[in-house]
């Protein structure tokens, strides 16, 4: 069965690559079919390529897909460069069907992707308004057209992921992108002043980088040249620019849904593969994800767990998620204080010029929060601030006396009091350095039994001699 269905589906593949893969635009009325297989089959994908536009290699390509994703078959219109999705009509919302997956653009001309019994999953709501095709263009936009070539629907207005080359991003347009087994999403956002990566969770919105003009300009759009990431301002004058590192014309910048990173593409012809020329974060622990909840992220990039340990277990937890506090509303807490700690998320401060006892009752008072950071004023920073966290993510370790103090939000007593407390904090940072300090043991316990050997070696061959 498996066997006829995979056959019967590259046959409709093969029949819609041959006749339509190499046009530019697909007429009103059209339709194009693809059959979704019967029963589900782990890391499926069945696609057929409707158009091509002809530039530099690779090309742009729309396809219609159907993917195996968690349990179900999803229906979506892409548009790809190369191997690379660069647009995704589920980006936001999955259509997911059985029996079969359709795009139609009908007579009224309206984009349609239907499913069984004509379900309709995703549509352009472009009907009565004089659409005659739809059409890929060199830069990768996919539109709807009238007879006049007036475009009446782009897939630039709405963005997933990806910002491609000759892109142009106004006020309040955002890239974004959902991190792997997590509620959370990450965005890539610009505001008057900067443009921010930030992540999402919940009504939390916590930024991790920033890139910000020179003598506080004022952004008004940003367009992705060939040489790099551009700001203007009103006047349509460049203010400042995140620059490529190499020398090959830029044809793509992404948001990664695996680590939220932000990164400039080139393709590299040697390679055959597209490769970063610019990374906004170029550490482990710089990432927001980097480590589990509740975990942190050390020097040597490696996390380790922030452990609850409560009066009547003292066993060791294999996940920093296992035992962890779920929900503090209705439930008497207190503040843990670790220190030689901070987070990569920031968000505006609570409160200025707070002291550290006001940061933490801040935090205990709002029962969404789980955690808060306190900034002395050390460390290069101008004034005391508090923020405040609504998920322990993004935690790193720091150098002592940098001028911060994190604090976690656990149950009152799970300490054992103010003088467990202590013992808690003292043990989850003695836990870190006893990672590092592994690592460096064996790195250096492999280096002294390289030596040891190579002198063993040279004596035998003295002796021999």
């Amino acid at each position: 069965m498996k066997l006829f269905l995979f056959l019967f589906l590259l046959g409709v593949l093969i029949h819609l690559f041959a006749h339509v893969s190499c046009k530019s635009d697909l007429p009103a009325p059209s339709q194009v079919m693809l059959a979704v297989p019967v029963g589900y089959s782990v890391g499926f994908k069945g696609r057929a390529f409707l158009m091509e536009a002809n530039q530099m290699v690779p090309s742009f390509r729309a396809a219609l897909s159907v993917e195996a994703i968690n349990g179900k078959y999803a229906c979506s219109l892409g548009v790809f460069l190369g191997d690379v999705k660069v647009w995704d009509s589920g980006h936001f919302t999955r259509f997911y069907t059985s029996e079969r997956c359709v795009l139609e653009l009908t007579t009224d001309g309206d984009l349609q992707l239907k499913g069984a019994k004509e379900q309709v999953g995703w549509r352009t709501a472009t009907f009565g308004q004089g659409v005659e095709r739809l059409q890929l263009s060199r830069t990768g936009n996919l539109v709807l057209v009238d007879a006049l070539n007036r475009i009446k629907w782009q897939s630039f207005n709405f963005p997933t992921d990806v910002m491609l080359w000759g892109q142009k991003f106004d006020l309040g347009t955002r890239l974004t992108s959902f991190a792997s087994n997590s509620d959370s999403f990450y965005s890539f956002e610009i505001q008057p002043n900067k443009i921010a990566l930030y992540l999402n969770s919940g009504s939390w919105k916590h930024s991790y980088w920033e890139f910000k003009p020179s003598k506080n300009r004022n952004i008004t759009f940003v367009e992705l040249g060939p040489k790099g990431l551009e700001l203007f301002n009103n006047k349509h004058k460049k203010i400042a620019q995140i620059l490529s590192q190499r020398l090959e014309p830029l044809r793509f910048m992404s948001l990664g849904n695996a680590t939220g990173n932000l990164g400039l593409y080139y393709y590299s012809s040697d390679k055959g593969k597209f490769e970063t020329s610019f990374q906004a974060l170029n550490t482990t622990c710089d990432l927001p994800l980097a480590c589990e909840p509740y975990g942190i992220c050390t020097f040597s990039n490696s996390c380790s767990c922030i452990r609850f340990v409560k009066k009547t277990e003292e066993r060791m937890r294999s996940s920093c998620d296992e035992g962890r506090p779920r929900g503090f509303c209705g439930r008497e807490v207190e503040m843990l204080e670790l220190e030689g700690v901070s987070t990569v998320l920031r968000n505006d401060p609570k409160q200025v010029n707070a002291s550290r006892e006001e940061c933490s009752s801040l935090c205990m008072d709002d029962c969404k929060c789980v955690a808060a950071l306190y900034s002395s004023g050390k460390g290069g920073a101008d004034v005391r601030e508090c923020f405040l966290y609504g998920l322990v993510r993004g935690v790193k370790q720091v150098d002592r006396g940098s001028g911060f103090n994190y604090m976690v939000k656990v149950p009152k007593g799970s300490g054992g009091g103010h003088g467990r407390t202590n013992n808690v904090r003292k043990w989850v940072l003695v836990m870190v350095g006893v990672i590092d300090g592994l690592i460096i043991l064996l790195v250096l316990g492999g280096l002294g039994y390289y030596v040891i050997r190579k002198r063993r070696k040279n004596l035998a061959t003295d002796n021999t001699t």
